[in-house]
């Protein structure tokens, strides 16, 4: 897999808005974006030097699937994936149409809400840390003697901070009342503990275990409106359902390879970030294939 064609950076003759630890956003117009979804992967929010083939279309063909599967529970800021679709230049679409076709998204513009709203289902990662200190996740009090990895019933609303550096932080719901107003933070909860719910719900029919997801929300028009991914590896917690066991840490399907093969070496998750070996790359491209096919029921799309 070493020799396949990755995407590390775009440069598109476009105004560029922004460029993140994974996505390349330029504007179209006044009032949409382009988000072009490469290969490079972060981890402990640092971005490591190898890019992962197939992860930018990975998550840019999961969420497009996730967007349509939702689109009667919320409105969303997808506008096509198709790049011929797009209204662009057609320069643009000759030169770089290759690279954009399976990893880019045409959205509406909105405006982020400064909270990035994460739902558990099941108690694990820096949850199962703060439950082991405290018996409680951001100001959810859990019943007493849970094991790790083990399931919530109800899944509950972990809101957090983003950060534009450095880690996000854990906050409560009050907090997020506080940052988005009380109207808008009731709104966003119920809503991701519904698209959790149902998504989680669909995903066991295919043999996969949602552990935990972030989606992010922006406003337009005075609407709350879903934006960015939807449960993607990089945004969620995929465990294969077959090997569900209470107790420890879970096999999965997304960037948790990259990170268990980090915290092995001892890596003081400082920049700059250790060049990963060919079969960590190798099996977390095919960990992020495998779920897209399972979830969706077809091979990813190389166009």
């Amino acid at each position: 897999m070493s020799d396949k064609k990755t995407v590390w950076e775009t440069k598109l003759p476009l105004p560029l808005v922004g460029r993140g630890k994974v996505r390349d956003i330029y504007a179209v117009g006044e009032d949409k974006l382009l988000i072009v979804t490469t290969d490079r992967l972060s981890a402990f929010d640092v971005v490591l030097p190898n890019p992962i083939p197939d992860k930018g279309k990975v998550l840019t063909q999961i969420s497009v699937f996730w967007f349509d599967f939702f689109k009667n529970t919320t409105p969303h800021h997808l506008l096509t994936a198709d790049v011929s679709q797009m209204g662009l230049p057609q320069d643009i679409v000759q030169k770089f149409g290759a690279d954009l076709q399976g990893r880019s998204m045409l959205v509406k513009k909105t405006k982020p809400l400064s909270v990035e709203c994460v739902v558990r289902g099941y108690v694990t990662g820096s949850g199962w840390k703060d439950y082991l200190k405290t018996g409680a996740v951001c100001g959810h009090v859990l019943p007493k003697g849970l094991k790790q990895c083990e399931k919530l019933a109800p899944p509950i609303f972990t809101p957090a901070t983003k950060e534009t550096s450095g880690h996000d932080i854990n906050i409560d719901f009050n907090e997020a009342v506080k940052r988005e107003g009380e109207a808008v933070a009731k709104k966003i909860e119920k809503i991701s503990i519904e698209l959790y719910q149902k998504g989680a719900d669909f995903a066991a029919t295919k043999g996969i275990l949602i552990a935990d997801t972030k989606f992010e929300f922006g406003i337009l028009n005075g609407e709350v409106i879903l934006i960015d991914e939807a449960l993607t590896p990089d945004s969620s917690r995929f465990w294969p359902k077959d090997q569900y066991e209470v107790g420890h840490d879970q096999p999965s399907y997304d960037k948790q390879i990259v990170r268990n093969y980090l915290l092995d070496i001892k890596w003081d998750q400082k920049p700059p970030a250790p060049e990963l070996p060919a079969e960590v790359v190798e099996k977390t491209s095919q960990a992020y294939r495998d779920v897209y096919e399972r979830l969706v029921g077809k091979k990813l799309s190389s166009s």
